[in-house]
């Protein structure tokens, strides 16, 4: 097609508009309508192409020199497809500039997750006997944190020296050790080396630990930042207390106690070099396993103690004198529960959880140190009784000795339970024998009547006087006598007149009460509970330390020991006559501590229970009591206190006394746990007052002869 125009003169020009060149300058369609707002976005996108091609037009060569041209002009052979050096500068530049920016973008939008592994928090429950000593730990990971100040510097530059010498100065991370680990990755197929302290910690604590590239960038985004908002101690210190050390162990606390039997403040150089090789891999280098290991062991150990020299940590004369290597032991020492201290641990848990006020779920994180009241020989020289007195039922009445249980505690006058017997085998019977309200305490409960009565008086008449007692006042100690009120007899529920007896049906005829106590005459004491008033009797029990949910109702047999305590608060109640007529709530746990911190604790309540005319006055009928039934044996312990005590229905035997202001309580009964908890008779498993077993065991227990 051919494009026709007039003729015109030389001096004159002619100028061509399209039709989309006339609508950008008049805005308007050549009908005459307005444009629509898509041709404006349009002629505008146009208008912004036109303007930049106009910008970059100046630099349209450089660039096109930049631009790889394959095969190179006047180049020959191989050199035709080989960029120039311009262009691999490009290419460099390009890839540092990207590389830059997504890892600016990876930190930006790393987070430190705000909950840590489960690994990282929880901890071992430690328990120690009254001497400081490991008595059991408790919790499914064995580790403890210790404050980086209770760990020496020795120690923590073995670690450093094996592990990552230039901690303090570096960012956090290895840029070699990262290349060189994602290399082994895509090379080798593993992970392994090229970590700092610092990602090593983002690992423990964060992290899982699977070995993938994936997890390796992430655990270097997070130990840059790490680094950048805590300070290298507190980084050291969280390692040191979350890195596996094998034997079951995590922490430099939990290793020391694990391989030298010590905590990591007692650790010389020499063995923390040790423990610092065990980071490498327990499996490898803890020489109990195999001989290989502990050639590895000495091996790597050595090279630590090298290496500290070489960083300026150790001097050369101080590593001269470490030329053995330090063998660690054999095996970890237990601490784990089992047979009786199960239930100590058992009863120390609950009162720690109880004084420090910890739910379950505080207490379950662990990382508790709980120093007990338990005295360990008290609490072997117990246990033994007790076993030797269960051997001798299953021999003398196998028939009735699998169902006879035996409770035993001592309690000391301030307080401390020194020592318990819960039963064969908590993980076979965690019934708790020692803490049992199951059975009554029977004529083991007169001196809180008697102490009662010197305390308050009595009363004769129902308006009257109360009259004072003393322990030579005199009561009727024949066998059968009614029970009387101010109004007459007292009759029970039934229409039957009650009445009192003693063991055996004796008469005493009239007796002084210090005589009564002491030979255990129950007729006077029923009355006199009776006249000093139950609900007295019930409140000076009470104070001394028997629990109120272990009373019943309030009827003349709660003065012969109807009420059911346990060993642990018999033992309790005589400790309060023993400390002069002042009782202390009997408690498990002396002090506490959480990571090296002291844990506050409720003190144990005190209270006056009694007079301490009284609580001696009462002393002294239970001395009287332990020389007339035992006299060969008072004559070498004259300081001995000590009663019996029998039901009426032959379903429980005690023996409580005192000595060395420490009260033992125990009892003997039966209850078939298969079927309920209701007591059945004894049948001879405790044997008889002459011959009583519950006191066999008080003096097995106490060494007397």
């Amino acid at each position: 097609m051919q494009l026709k125009v007039p003729a015109l003169p030389p001096d004159e020009t002619v100028q061509l508009r399209t039709a989309d060149a006339e609508l950008s300058r008049t805005g308007e369609r050549d009908t005459g309508e307005s444009r629509t707002p898509g041709h404006r976005r349009k002629a505008t996108r146009l208008s912004a192409l036109f303007r930049l091609r106009a910008a970059a037009a100046p630099w349209a060569p450089r660039l096109r020199r930049l631009r790889p041209r394959y095969p190179r002009p006047g180049r020959t052979g191989w050199r035709r497809w080989v960029p120039s050096w311009r262009q691999w500068l490009g290419a460099v530049l390009t890839f540092l500039g990207l590389t830059t920016a997504a890892l600016t973008v990876a930190y930006a939008a790393t987070d430190i997750p705000e909950n840590l592994n489960s690994y990282a928090t929880q901890q071992d429950n430690v328990y120690f006997w009254s001497d400081g000593t490991p008595m059991a730990r408790t919790g499914w990971v064995r580790r403890q944190d210790m404050p980086l100040e209770d760990i020496p510097e020795d120690v923590r530059w073995a670690v450093l020296a094996a592990e990552n010498a230039s901690f303090y100065s570096d960012p956090g991370i290895s840029l070699s050790g990262v290349t060189r680990a994602v290399w082994r990755t895509f090379g080798e197929g593993d992970t392994q080396g090229g970590s700092t302290i610092t990602q090593q910690y983002v690992k423990n604590v964060y992290l899982n630990q699977d070995r993938s590239v994936g997890r390796k960038f992430t655990e270097a985004m997070l130990a840059l930042k790490l680094d950048n908002r805590m300070s290298k101690d507190d980084i050291l210190e969280g390692y040191l207390n979350t890195s596996w050390f094998g034997r079951g162990t995590y922490g430099m606390q939990r290793a020391a106690q694990a391989y030298y039997g010590k905590d990591v403040g007692e650790l010389n150089v020499s063995e923390a070099a040790f423990l610092a090789s065990l980071l490498k891999g327990a499996a490898l280098y803890d020489p109990a396993l195999s001989r290989a290991n502990h050639a590895r062991a000495v091996e790597r150990w050595s090279w630590i103690l090298d290496r500290m020299v070489d960083i300026g940590r150790l001097s050369s004369a101080e590593r001269a004198k470490y030329r053995t290597f330090p063998e660690p032991l054999r095996q970890t020492q237990g601490y784990d529960t089992g047979k009786q201290s199960d239930y100590l641990v058992e009863l120390a848990a609950q009162y720690a959880k109880k004084a420090a006020r910890l739910t379950d779920q505080q207490f379950d994180l662990g990382g508790y140190q709980i120093y007990t009241t338990f005295d360990r020989k008290r609490e072997t020289a117990l246990t033994d009784a007790v076993t030797k007195a269960r051997e001798q039922a299953r021999e003398d009445h196998p028939a009735t000795a699998r169902t006879a249980h035996y409770g035993a505690a001592s309690v000391a006058a301030d307080g401390r339970i020194l020592a318990v017997h819960g039963g064969p085998d908590h993980r076979t019977q965690g019934y708790n024998e020692s803490n049992a309200t199951t059975v009554p305490a029977g004529s083991a409960f007169l001196p809180f009547v008697y102490a009662s009565a010197l305390d308050n008086g009595v009363r004769k008449t129902r308006d009257g006087a109360a009259t004072e007692v003393t322990p030579q006042t005199l009561y009727d100690g024949d066998d059968g006598i009614p029970v009387m009120t101010p109004e007459g007899p007292y009759w029970d529920r039934g229409g039957k007149q009650v009445k009192a007896r003693n063991d055996g049906g004796q008469d005493h005829g009239r007796i002084s009460l210090h005589k009564a106590l002491a030979l255990s005459v129950n007729t006077p004491f029923m009355q006199l509970g009776m006249d000093t008033g139950l609900d007295k009797v019930r409140r000076t029990a009470e104070a001394a330390g028997l629990l109120g949910s272990s009373f019943g109702p309030q009827v003349p047999a709660l003065s012969l020991g109807s009420a059911t305590p346990s060993a642990i608060r018999m033992a309790s109640g005589y400790a309060t006559f023993a400390g002069a007529g002042t009782h202390v709530e009997p408690f498990s746990v002396a002090r506490i501590t959480r990571n090296g911190s002291e844990v506050r604790l409720a003190r144990p309540a005190s209270r006056r229970a009694v007079p301490a005319r009284v609580a001696e006055q009462v002393q002294s009928a239970l001395r009287d009591a332990f020389a007339l039934a035992h006299p060969a044996t008072a004559a070498s312990a004259p300081h001995v206190t000590g009663k019996i005590g029998t039901t009426q229905d032959d379903t429980a035997a005690w023996y409580v006394g005192t000595a060395a202001s420490v009260s033992t309580a125990v009892v003997a009964y039966r209850i078939d746990l298969a079927k309920s908890l209701e007591p059945l008779p004894l049948k001879g498993v405790a044997g008889t007052p002459a011959d009583s077993v519950p006191y066999a065991v008080f003096a097995d227990a106490l060494g007397l002869d």
